[in-house]
């Protein structure tokens, strides 16, 4: 985000940036619905009437593991993914903020790496096809959610360090909990 392109105004990035945060938190309330109503609907009807819907339960695994990776790349977004910090609140600012900088990296690093090693499954399964056996789908398209979700979160990892380090926005801490 450092590097804008000159000519685009900063309101068109405000805008792109904000969109996907809706679109983010749309997908995962959308998923969260669908797994929930599909999983309550199977329960009732194996409880009522002794019946299940065999590819219900497959669709909610799948919509449960897009939930869980698209709110993972959100949660970065936020600054919410849990982490030790306690002993990092006891140095100096400008050093707790390399060391989180480094872990950073380091999340950023292994994004990468599961980006690339979910991508060579994809074609193996591609090459190879396997498909669900309810729904009788494809798996490689299934499993796209894992580099979508590792390159998001990096994405959201950068712009957050963003945020922080060059525009100065603190982020609450999620644990940070008032009780009046």
């Amino acid at each position: 985000m450092q590097n804008l392109p000159q000519n685009v105004p900063q309101s068109v990035w405000q805008t792109f940036w904000q969109r996907m945060d809706k679109f983010e938190s749309y997908a995962c309330q959308a998923l969260l619905c669908l797994f929930v109503t599909l999983l309550f609907i199977q329960v009732i009807l194996r409880v009522a009437f002794n019946y299940g819907i065999p590819w219900s339960e497959e669709l909610s695994r799948f919509a449960f593991v897009w939930f869980v990776f698209l709110g993972a790349s959100y949660a970065a977004r936020l600054a919410a993914h849990n982490r030790v910090t306690f002993h990092l609140k006891m140095l100096p600012t400008k050093v707790r903020t390399g060391i989180e900088l480094i872990a950073d990296m380091l999340w950023i690093a292994f994004n990468t790496l599961m980006t690339t090693k979910s991508i060579e499954v994809i074609e193996s399964l591609m090459e190879y096809k396997f498909m669900s056996p309810a729904l009788d789908w494809s798996m490689a398209y299934l499993y796209w959610i894992f580099p979508i979700s590792f390159t998001l979160t990096s994405i959201r990892i950068i712009q957050v360090n963003y945020l922080k380090l060059v525009k100065g926005v603190e982020f609450k801490d999620v644990d940070d909990v008032q009780v009046d």
